[in-house]
Parts: structure tokens; C-alpha cells; sequence
């Protein structure tokens, strides 16, 4: 398992340092620098459902470059990003420097199992985690029992995720939807050899293999409840925030994208919130 977390790390430092390029490519990260009051589209996508979350205390989990995690901070929350990249983190103390918003949000380096060891018990009314995230995690039930232990009773989780109808599907098959990967967690991981990444980059990658495995979603919400969690709110989107089947996917106007001639035929991602009682 070692050997698999250190690939993933090692591809996620390479990604860290393009999807960080201040031009159009990548993630774009000058937009934050150039407009203080401009949201991810993932954090924008779910405001509604998010409702204000001004002043409560927040943690991202796997938060990457930090372009969810000082969205969050922009709406008010006192949050901390937790990645296991240090390469990644760097890039999101930069970024947050440069904007202006490092006064709320601070970095802390850790995969996502050991997050207790870092984080203060109890300690946080809301964990948040963006799409594209729960795939690198080989078990389900050590993400759930987390976050349970990282929120305060009343505090809430609230994820975005690609639905795992998704993660099951190929993507290369460019005419239809083909499901040849397991839908359910399995204890060994996909394992994948891709130099390219999901947002244009200026250059392919170099450390190129991943290791990933997938969670039905009643595994998911099984997990939570297993965890003592109350489950408040699943909703199923046609949508993704990227083309994630190319060449069966139309654009929105709000940078989603949805299928084409297959459009209703599978959700594509899901919003859920759940409660630990107090």
C-alpha cells in the first residue's frame, strides 16, 4: 500500500506544479489574483446547498492547490487545506499569499488516513471535499470514521464527487458508454499510465502512474452511517466540471459538462451532506 500512496504522491507533486501555471492553462490561477472576489466553479456549482457558512471553522480534505479551499475562505470560513503533496501545498500558500487570503487559511501536509494525527479532534463544523477526490483512497469506512472524528457534534460533511457510475466507465470509448472497471471498492487498485492530466497542462507529466479504486455509492453513504454520521442531503447531477468523456459531452454555460446524445442515461457526480449528531 506504501508503494501505491507513494505513486499517487509523486504524481500529484507533477501535477501540482502545471495545474499551477499562471496562464490560461492549468487551473487558471490568475484569475484568483486578478478578481479577490472570484469562487471556484465546483464551490459555485453547490452555493445553494452549501447555504453560508460565514465564521464556521472548516477543514478541505485533499485540497490540492487550493482553488476550493480559498473559495471557501471567501465566503467566510476559517478553513485549513489538508494534502498529502507537498508540492501542491506550496503552490496554495503561494496562491494564497498573492490573493490576499492567507489571513483565513492555513496548509497542513498529511494523507488523508492520517488526517487525525494533524488535525484537532472535534475540531471543525464543516469538512469539505471536491470532486475527484474519494477514488485515490483505497478504503471507504477509514475515510468515513475521519471525518467523523474531525467534526464537532452538529458539524456537517459536505462533498462533491464524480458519481462512481463514472469512475466505471472508459473514457476512451468515444462513441458510447462502455463499463468495463469495477463500480464496487475493490482491495486491489486500478492502475493507470497517463502522461496527460485533466485540465490542459504545458507539458505532459512525468511521473505518470496512479493507482485508484472506486466506491459504489451505497458503500459511501453505508460508510458515513456506519460512522455515526446522519445522511441529510444526496443529489445526483447529469454534470461534471470537466469533459470526462470526450468526444459524448456538451458544455454549459456554467462550465459543466453533460452528455450528448446520452444525455439522462447516467448521473455523472452527486452532492451529499451528512450530520454528526449533537
Amino acid at each position: 500500500m506504501d508503494s501505491h500512496l507513494d505513486a499517487n504522491r509523486a504524481n500529484w507533486d507533477d501535477r501540482a506544479s502545471v495545474h499551477a501555471a499562471r496562464t490560461g492553462l492549468g487551473y487558471g490561477v490568475q484569475r484568483y489574483v486578478d478578481d479577490r472576489a472570484l469562487l471556484s466553479d465546483v464551490v459555485a456549482f453547490d452555493l445553494p446547498r452549501l447555504g453560508d457558512i460565514a465564521g464556521l471553522r472548516a477543514v478541505h480534505l485533499q485540497c490540492h492547490i487550493g482553488t476550493d479551499t480559498l473559495s471557501l475562505a471567501r465566503l467566510g470560513a476559517r478553513v485549513t487545506g489538508l494534502d498529502f503533496s507537498p508540492v501542491a501545498l506550496a503552490e496554495a500558500r503561494a496562491l494564497v499569499a498573492e490573493t490576499g487570503d492567507d489571513a483565513l487559511v492555513d496548509f497542513v501536509e498529511s494523507d488523508v488516513d492520517h488526517a487525525r494525527d494533524v488535525l484537532p479532534a472535534g475540531g471543525f463544523d464543516l469538512v469539505y471535499t471536491g470532486i475527484g477526490a474519494l477514488c485515490w483512497l483505497p478504503s471507504i469506512s477509514r475515510w468515513a470514521a475521519v471525518v467523523a472524528g474531525l467534526l464537532k457534534p452538529g458539524g456537517r460533511l459536505f462533498i462533491r464527487e464524480g458519481h462512481p457510475i463514472l469512475w466505471a466507465m472508459d473514457e476512451t470509448v468515444g462513441d458510447d458508454l462502455a463499463l468495463p472497471f469495477p463500480y464496487f471498492e475493490q482491495s486491489e487498485p486500478l492502475e493507470w499510465d497517463d502522461a496527460s492530466s485533466y485540465v490542459p497542462t504545458e507539458r505532459p507529466l512525468t511521473a505518470t502512474k496512479t493507482y485508484e479504486w472506486n466506491h459504489g455509492l451505497g458503500e459511501i453513504v453505508t460508510a458515513l452511517l456506519d460512522a455515526g454520521l446522519e445522511l441529510r442531503m444526496l443529489v445526483e447531477h447529469d454534470s461534471v466540471p470537466w469533459e470526462a468523456l470526450p468526444g459524448q459531452m456538451i458544455e454549459r454555460a456554467d462550465g459543466e459538462y453533460a452528455l450528448g446524445a446520452r444525455a439522462g442515461v447516467a448521473p455523472l457526480s452527486y452532492t451529499l451532506q451528512a450530520v454528526k449528531p449533537g
